[in-house]
Parts: structure tokens; C-alpha cells; sequence
């Protein structure tokens, strides 16, 4: 599959889907956590697409496309440790803390996936040279 930038890339628009749900999931919870809790979980989750982008974009260097994939799976972990304790402290369902940990599993396997096969991504091959 040729790629004609990051937002193509099914990990990229599911972790974009998943941190946009975050964030009206988050429009709940309460106004104490707001500079906390609240900012935490909507920064990390944010922070896994900005550093999908900034892999995209330096895919040229292999080491540093994956450096900046497994800073993406790093703040997909981050992510679910404020999603525990959302769900212990009572401000996110156990319904709701299983569909976002479960895509959150998913968008590790596909980062790992792609550091696995980042051939197919980064370096001077075809697919990394498309725009």
C-alpha cells in the first residue's frame, strides 16, 4: 500500500477516533481534575498523534521513525494508566474503560507492528517518499 502521508495510516485515525472520545468523555468529569486528571489524559492521548506525525515526517531515518513510533506507544501507555485510574476513582464506567483500554491494545499492536516492519515505512523506498 503506498501512503500519501500520515493520516492515512489506520493507527493514526484510530487513536485520532479514540483521543477525540477522550476528550468528550472527559467533558464529565469533575471540575477539580480539570487542571490534573483531566489534562493528563487528554494530553497523552493527543501526544500518540503528534508523535505518529513527527515519525512520518522523519521516515527518512529509519532509527529515528522508530524511536518516534515507540514514543507514540510509550504515550499510548501513559494514556491507560490515567484510563485506571479514571475507572478506580469512579469518573469513567468499567463499559467505558474496556472499550478504550481494548483500542488502545489495538493501537499498540499496530505501532509495534510498524517498528516490526518499518521497512515497509520508513527509509528510501517507495511508499516513504510519498506525500
Amino acid at each position: 500500500m503506498q501512503y500519501k502521508g500520515y493520516k492515512d495510516l489506520k493507527v493514526y485515525n484510530l487513536a485520532y477516533k479514540l483521543a477525540m472520545e477522550i476528550f468528550e468523555e472527559t467533558k464529565h468529569f469533575p471540575k477539580e481534575e480539570r487542571f490534573s486528571l483531566t489534562d493528563q489524559i487528554r494530553r497523552s492521548s493527543r501526544s500518540i498523534l503528534a508523535n505518529i506525525a513527527e515519525a512520518w515526517k522523519k521516515r527518512y531515518y529509519p532509527k529515528t521513525f522508530i524511536s518516534k513510533i515507540i514514543d507514540a506507544a510509550g504515550e499510548a501507555g501513559e494514556t491507560e494508566v490515567w484510563l485506571d485510574i479514571s475507572k478506580d476513582a469512579g469518573y469513567l464506567t468499567v463499559e467505558k474503560h474496556k472499550y478504550f483500554t481494548s483500542g488502545y491494545d489495538e493501537v499498540n499492536r499496530m505501532l509495534y507492528g510498524m517498528v516490526d516492519k518499518s521497512e515497509k515505512f520508513a527509509g528510501n523506498n517507495r511508499n516513504a517518499k510519498q506525500e
